[in-house]
């Protein structure tokens, strides 16, 4: 069976569009908490796994862009659920932006971190599958 990869608009597009739904889902309480972070660490460590093998360098550099667009439309959309100790409340958008990002700044390392480790090992699998399949070709 052949396996169909997403190519990498697609998968940019679909992290773009989970991250708004677990952004959405975790605002449901009128701020961010961890299920803003856990499920920013899951699409990025999930993207490396569904993109073609071609594309799968795309997935190394957009956690840091999904998460600072993600806490910048919610900076925008919902500036109170932005909530960092020692922000003033009439903080506008870009300061909001900047200190939330900062405060996920461990959820970015993380992330980033996972994202990279999980492109080593689908570099490393699609290696050895291939090797796999001209060996029993010759055979």
């Amino acid at each position: 069976m052949a396996r169909r990869d997403l190519s990498g608009p697609v998968v940019v597009a679909l992290a773009f569009l989970a991250m708004a739904g677990v952004s959405w889902l975790d605002l449901s309480d009128g701020s961010l908490g961890s299920a803003f972070s856990v499920g920013f660490i899951l699409i990025v460590l999930t993207a490396p796994m569904a993109i073609e093998r071609r594309s799968v360098v795309i997935t190394g550099v957009l956690p840091p862009g999904l998460l600072i667009a993600s806490l910048l439309f919610i900076a925008l959309v919902d500036p109170s659920a932005v909530a960092v100790p020692g922000l003033a409340k009439d903080a506008n958008f870009v300061t909001r932006t900047i200190s939330t990002t900062l405060d996920h700044g461990l959820t970015l390392l993380i992330g980033h971190a996972l994202a990279l480790a999980m492109i080593v090992l689908r570099t490393t699998w699609s290696a050895q599958a291939r090797a796999l399949r001209l060996s029993q070709l010759r055979s």
